[in-house]
C-alpha cells in the first residue's frame, strides 16, 4: 500500500467534517474544501448585534458517534466541545392549551399518557418495545453499513420484513397509541429527517428509542461550537481546510476521478474524492461535463425530494420564561397540512412550528436579559409548490410572528431587535439544494438503503457520497452514520489501490 494518498472532500457539513476526521485520523492527507465563508453546511451559525442564531440542526440525539470521532483520533470531546442535556426533550402544544413533555422520565411520561388517555399507557409501552427492536436493527446493526449491492438489502429482507418496514410511522404507531394528539406526539419525528410520517417508512420510528437511549443534548455555545469543535480536531490531525472554495468540477480521467477543480482555476489532485455537496449538484453540475454525470443527474430528478422549510432567526430584547428549548407547535390540522407540505401546490393557510429557545439552556446566545430564536415552518419545495418568496417571504415571516404572539410569545414584535428569513430559494441558491429540498431524497421505503444513491458511486470507483442524500439519510445521526460507511469504504479503496 502506498501511503500518503490524498483525499477531498467538497463540503464541510457535518457528513463532510466526520469523513474528513475520520480519513486523516487513518493517515489519509485529506482537504475539506467548503464554498461560502464558514463551515457547517446546514449547521451555519449568524451573529447580529450580539444575538447568535444556529442555522440547522439543534437537536443532538447520538452523543456516542460525535465521540467517536474523537476517540479514533486519540482525543477527548471534552477538550474541543462540551454537550448539555435538554429537559424535557421537547414541549408538544396544541391550539385547545394542551402541552406535553416529552421527557426520559417513564413515571412522567405515563401520567402525561394517562391523563390523555388511561388505555395508552400500555400502548406506549407496546410502542416502546418496537421502537427499540427497531432501533436495534436499523440503526445500531445497519446505520453505518453501506448498501452497494442489492444482495445487501435482500440481506437486511427478513429483519425489516419482520419490522413490518412497509407500514408508515403513523400507521405503526396508531397501532399502539388510541389518543390523535399522541398519535401526533409519536409520530412528527420522521419531520425532523425530511420524511412525510404517512408515507416514511416505520423504520423512522426507531429516532423514539435513539432519543430514550442517549437522551437529547445541545452543545453549549451553540450547534456552531461543535462544527468548530470538529474543525479544530480536523486541524490538529492536520487536515488542510479551504473556504470560498467554489468547486466547479469534479474531473475524471481514464475512467476514474483525478481531482477537482473550483470556480476561480484552483485545481486539487486526488486519489479519491468525496461529496458532501447535494446528490443533484454533485452529478447534474459537478460531473454534468461527464456521461455519468448527465444520467445519474437524470436518473435523480425523478426521485422524490423531501420538503423544505421556512426559517426566521431573531432575538427579542428580554427573556422568555414560559418557553421550553424545542416546543412543538402543532396547528390545527395534521394530516391535511402535511399532505399540503408534501405535495403542494401551494402555501398552506395554517401551520405547524418548531420554535427553538437555545438560551433556556445556553443563555449566553444572547446579550444579557435577550433571548435569541428561530422558528421553523415546514413548506414544500419549490418543484410541488413555485412560490416567489421574495413576495412571500415577509408576508408569511408577519404571519407566523402574529401566530406565535398569539400563542406562546406575547409582546413578540414590540421586543423584537433583530430577524432574518431563510427560505426554499436559500436553500436552493447557498446550498445547491435541489428544489430547494432540506433534507435531499424524501425516506420512503423506496428510497432508502440500497435504493438511496450509494456511498461509493457505481461506476467511477474512487467517487463516493457523503451526508443527507446517500445512506442511511438525513438527520445529524443519519450524516454521521454515512460519514462512518463512507470512510469504510474509501480505506479499503486506498489499501488496495
Amino acid at each position: 500500500m502506498t501511503q500518503a494518498r490524498k483525499a477531498v472532500v467538497i463540503g464541510a457539513g457535518f457528513g463532510g467534517l466526520a469523513l474528513a476526521i475520520r480519513l486523516q485520523a487513518a493517515g489519509v492527507a485529506t482537504t475539506l474544501l467548503e464554498r461560502r465563508d464558514k463551515p457547517g453546511g446546514r449547521a451555519y451559525v449568524y451573529e447580529d448585534q450580539g444575538f447568535v442564531f444556529d442555522a440547522g440542526p439543534t437537536v443532538i440525539t447520538d452523543p456516542s458517534a460525535i465521540e467517536e470521532l474523537f476517540t479514533l483520533a486519540g482525543r477527548r470531546m471534552d477538550d474541543y466541545v462540551q454537550l448539555l442535556p435538554v429537559a424535557p426533550f421537547y414541549r408538544l402544544c396544541w391550539e385547545d392549551g394542551t402541552q406535553f413533555d416529552y421527557a426520559n422520565d417513564q413515571a412522567a411520561l405515563d401520567r402525561q399518557i394517562h391523563a390523555l388517555n388511561p388505555r395508552d399507557v400500555a400502548g406506549y409501552q407496546r410502542f416502546l418495545a418496537y421502537s427499540k427492536a427497531v432501533f436495534e436493527e436499523g440503526y445500531l446493526k445497519l446505520g453505518a453499513v453501506p448498501f452497494l449491492s442489492f444482495r445487501d438489502m435482500i440481506q437486511a429482507g427478513p429483519q425489516l420484513a419482520r419490522l413490518q418496514a412497509w407500514r408508515s410511522v403513523y400507521g405503526k404507531v396508531s397501532r399502539f397509541i388510541e389518543n390523535e394528539k399522541l398519535r401526533q406526539a409519536f409520530s412528527f419525528h420522521s419531520l425532523l429527517v425530511g420524511g412525510n410520517p404517512f408515507a416514511t417508512s416505520s423504520i423512522y420510528t426507531l429516532i423514539h428509542a435513539l432519543e430514550r437511549q442517549w437522551g437529547v443534548w445541545f452543545p453549549k455555545g451553540g450547534t456552531g461550537a461543535l462544527v468548530r469543535g470538529l474543525v479544530r480536531l480536523f486541524e490538529d490531525l492536520g487536515g488542510e481546510l479551504a473556504l470560498n472554495a467554489d468547486v466547479a468540477r469534479i474531473e475524471v480521467s481514464e475512467g476514474k476521478v483525478s481531482g477537482v477543480r473550483c470556480q476561480d482555476g484552483r485545481f486539487w489532485a486526488a486519489d479519491c474524492v468525496a461529496s458532501n455537496a447535494d446528490v443533484m449538484h454533485t452529478y447534474a453540475d459537478l460531473l454534468g461535463h461527464e456521461a455519468r454525470g448527465r444520467d445519474e443527474g437524470r436518473r435523480l430528478a425523478g426521485k422524490r425530494f423531501s420538503n423544505s422549510l421556512f426559517v426566521i432567526h431573531f432575538g427579542l430584547k428580554r427573556p422568555q420564561p414560559q418557553l421550553q428549548h424545542h416546543t412543538v407547535c402543532f396547528g390545527p390540522r395534521y394530516r391535511g397540512l402535511i399532505d399540503e407540505i408534501f405535495k403542494g401546490p401551494g402555501l398552506a393557510e395554517d401551520f405547524s412550528l418548531y420554535l427553538h429557545a437555545p438560551c433556556v439552556t445556553d443563555p449566553d446566545l444572547a446579550p444579557p436579559g435577550c433571548s435569541s430564536h428561530y422558528v421553523l415552518s415546514p413548506v414544500p419545495h419549490l418543484g410541488n409548490a413555485p412560490i416567489d418568496w421574495e413576495v412571500e417571504g415577509p408576508r408569511y415571516r408577519e404571519r407566523i410572528f402574529a401566530y406565535l404572539e398569539k400563542h406562546y410569545m406575547p409582546g413578540l414584535r414590540e421586543d423584537l431587535v433583530t430577524s432574518r428569513i431563510f427560505t426554499p430559494h436559500d436553500f436552493r441558491d447557498e446550498l445547491n439544494a435541489h428544489l430547494g429540498s432540506a433534507f435531499s431524497l424524501e425516506p420512503v421505503l423506496q428510497q432508502s438503503a440500497w435504493f438511496r444513491p450509494h456511498n461509493r458511486d457505481a461506476h467511477l470507483s474512487n467517487l463516493y457520497l457523503v451526508g443527507a442524500g446517500t445512506h442511511p439519510g438525513a438527520g445529524v445521526p443519519g450524516v454521521i452514520g454515512s460519514a462512518k460507511a463512507t470512510a469504510g469504504l474509501m480505506l479499503e479503496g486506498i489499501a488496495h489501490a
